[in-house]
Order: C-alpha cells, then sequence, then structure tokens
C-alpha cells in the first residue's frame, strides 16, 4: 500500500491548540451570494453525495423482502468485511451516526463515576452536544493539551496520577481522534505507546474513527497497525465522511467489552428495523477498496490545496497537513471575500483561522478555483 504521506510545509509548532471562537458559532456559515447549489464545497466532507460504490448496493440491497434489525444477509456480509478488513475476529454494530457511536461506545467503557481522558479540542468534547456525558450517565470528560491536536503518554499519565482520591473521577478510557480535529495523524508508534500506557493503568482505549480511512491512506499502513495491533480496543469507524450516505460502524476489538452493546444500541435508539439499508453501502465501499480510493483522493485534494495556498500573502498554515483538510488562517477581509463569491467553509479557530474540507468527489477544478479566488482576494 503506497504512503500518501503529506507535510510539504514547516508545521505550526504549538503546544496547544487556539481556542475555538463560539461567535459565529463553529458549524453557522453566513449566507453567500452567488450559485453554491451545484459547487462542491469545502466546509465539510459531509457535504459530498453518495460515493458510486454505496449507491450500487444500496440499490442492490433494495430488492424484495429481507430479515429486520439486522438479521439480514448484508449486515453479515458488512460485519465480515470489516473483520476482513481488520484481520481479527471483532464485534461490529452499525449505528446511524457518529455521536451515537462515539456516546454509546464511551458509555459502554466506563460508570458513571468514572472520567475519560480526551484532548481539550478533540470532537466529543466541542461537538457532541454532551452526548457522550448523557449516555455516561454522567462520566467525566477530562481535557488534556497536547501538541498539534494530538494527546501524549505523558499527559494520559500526569491525568491518572494527579489524585487517587474518593472524591476525583476515575480514569476508565482514553479517547483519541484518527485524524484529530485539526487533520493531523497519530503515527502507529505513536497509537502504540498511548495503548501501552492506557493497558499500563487499566485503562481502555477508545478511538474516534470518523475520517480513519484518511488517516489509513495518509500512513499507509494496515488498519490493523493503527488499531487492535497498537492496543485499540473499540473503534468508531466513519462511513459517511467516506462517502456512505448515513451509518457509523462500532467496532470492538476487545470482545469482552461489547457483551450487550447490542442492548445499549436499541435503548439509544440505534437499532435500525431495516438494517440491510444501513449496512449494504459498507459492502460496496469495502468490497474492492472504493474506501481507500475515495480517501487518497480526499487527501491528494487537501495536498494540492496546500501546495497551491500555503505561500500565499498573508495566509499561513496553522498545523501539519496530513489527511483531507488545510488548516489556514485569512484576514478576515478575505474569509468574507470569499464568502461573496459562494465558497463555505467554517470559520471557527481563533479569529481567522479557518478549516478547508476536501471529500471523495473534490476535483482539481474546485482546488484550483478556489485558490485562483484566495489568491485574488490576498493579492
Amino acid at each position: 500500500m503506497a504512503s500518501e504521506q503529506a507535510g510539504q510545509a514547516a508545521p505550526l509548532r504549538v503546544r496547544t491548540v487556539p481556542s475555538m471562537s463560539s461567535a459565529p458559532s463553529s458549524r453557522t456559515l453566513p449566507s453567500a451570494e452567488g450559485n453554491t447549489a451545484s459547487r462542491r464545497q469545502f466546509a465539510s466532507d459531509n457535504y459530498a453525495g453518495i460515493a458510486p460504490e454505496a449507491w450500487t448496493a444500496l440499490a442492490e440491497a433494495n430488492s424484495g423482502h429481507a430479515p429486520a434489525y439486522g438479521n439480514d444477509p448484508w449486515t453479515q456480509r458488512a460485519a465480515d468485511a470489516i473483520r476482513d478488513l481488520f484481520e481479527t475476529p471483532c464485534d461490529v454494530f452499525f449505528v446511524f451516526n457518529g455521536t451515537a457511536a462515539n456516546s454509546l461506545s464511551l458509555a459502554h467503557c466506563c460508570q458513571s463515576y468514572h472520567s475519560i481522558l480526551c484532548h481539550d479540542v478533540a470532537h466529543i468534547e466541542k461537538d457532541e452536544c454532551g452526548a457522550p456525558e448523557f449516555f455516561a450517565n454522567g462520566s467525566k470528560l477530562l481535557l488534556l493539551p497536547g501538541e498539534n491536536g494530538k494527546l501524549n503518554p505523558a499527559g494520559i499519565e500526569e491525568a491518572v496520577l494527579r489524585r487517587n482520591d474518593i472524591h476525583y473521577p476515575k480514569p476508565r478510557v482514553v479517547s483519541i481522534t484518527q485524524a484529530t480535529e485539526v487533520g493531523t495523524l497519530y503515527s502507529p508508534a505513536e497509537v502504540r505507546a498511548i495503548g501501552a500506557m492506557a493497558k499500563q493503568h487499566g485503562l481502555r482505549l477508545h478511538m474516534d474513527g470518523a475520517r480513519f480511512a484518511n488517516a489509513v491512506a495518509s500512513l499507509g499502513v494496515a488498519p490493523r497497525e493503527i488499531t487492535w495491533q497498537a492496543g485499540v480496543d473499540v473503534l468508531c469507524l466513519g462511513g459517511t465522511k467516506n462517502g456512505i450516505h448515513v451509518g457509523e460502524a462500532v467496532v470492538f476489538f476487545n470482545r469482552d467489552l461489547a457483551r450487550e452493546f447490542d442492548l445499549r444500541a436499541k435503548q439509544g435508539g440505534q437499532l435500525c428495523s431495516k438494517m440491510r439499508f444501513v449496512a449494504a453501502p459498507w459492502v460496496g465501499m469495502l468490497q474492492n477498496g472504493a474506501w481507500l480510493r475515495h480517501a487518497s483522493h480526499a487527501n491528494r485534494m487537501a495536498r494540492l490545496l496546500h501546495s497551491l495556498i500555503h505561500d500565499l500573502p498573508r495566509v499561513r498554515i496553522l498545523f501539519p497537513q496530513e489527511a483531507n483538510s488545510v488548516f489556514v488562517d485569512l484576514p478576515k477581509t478575505a474569509i468574507q471575500a470569499l464568502y461573496g463569491r459562494g465558497w463555505l467553509f467554517y470559520n471557527f479557530i481563533g479569529e481567522g483561522g479557518c478549516r478547508l474540507m476536501c471529500s471523495w468527489d473534490t476535483t482539481e477544478e474546485d482546488v484550483r478555483a478556489f485558490a485562483a479566488d484566495l489568491r485574488a482576494t490576498v493579492a
């Protein structure tokens, strides 16, 4: 598998990630002039439609009757395809979205009096509306700093040893995001080091893998190397951002932890009655490697975008470009001018920090058009 490593520009070295801005909302965009209905945008990989391989499998599944609630052949095929992907026996559950995948799996790993260690800009902290704490009946998220959006073993150990009295929510789970919320990646060695530290202190290791495919494509590794072989107990495997219409997979490598997770998913409203329509697209994406091809393409488009804008005047790259996003600091005038030209992207890091996200269907023409408009606004 060819490596998709990025990192062309010297990274901005920060010990902690800039604070998120509360105004405007990190997920609210201003109205843009011009026609944005047909244009592919850089706001989110959730903007993209359904990948053709997923669409074809969905259409094939829509034939005749099939048993409900996951007892259909498509769900079995999808679960087996995921086991083959990771080259290990594991328990697989399909849910509707990433919030459910993260929240229910974390709740299943701890009790209400435990705590979950995560980065201070982790998605489960910034963008889940308190769902992990809610579904875990109050388990506390303990926020840790780390360079370029990543946790490190020393920080984890400090949090574990900070206190051991009865008044402190006992750490029970470490949660890491791959790729991170700022588009960086944990190398296999980094995941192994965190996994070893977690096991040393009796902690479970959870991975939020909403963009796991992009991480695998960029690192050029087998999926097992950055999951169960590195100590990951449970992975929330993202499908939506990779080209599936709806649905994520919760993959328990620690099969003891998976006991009765089906009941938790049902209680959490995540048991799809016509499960074949959640599972079938996974078959289409996994059977011939489409999941990795699409992720690799999105990564290439982000690298191209980075190469076209990193040396523009008044443009500053905020984090190493390693997956399918580019984080950049832009003048406010440039941001408004781009919005005015019909481009949509999120502006939610500090005063001028923007996230430019490439998708499975982003084209080179899209990237060059955006870069040309940005060049015009900062020239």
